[in-house]
């Protein structure tokens, strides 16, 4: 048996929300990079805090 879906919500705590921001950044970036080796192509992906920092990979 699966796990059971969450509500998604904002998580008011802010250490706590930077905390999830940071994990769920690293996964997206890793699977930009799988899917553009699996697909031999560039890939690029970005994320925006709500402080105003812009980060990209490539």
């Amino acid at each position: 048996m699966g796990r059971s879906k969450l509500p998604i919500k904002k998580i008011e705590n802010i250490t706590n929300r930077q905390v999830t921001f940071s994990k769920r950044r690293y996964s997206l970036i890793k699977k930009a990079y799988e899917i553009a080796v699996l697909c031999d192509i560039d890939s690029k992906s970005g994320t925006k805090q709500t402080n105003s920092k812009i980060r990209a990979k490539k």
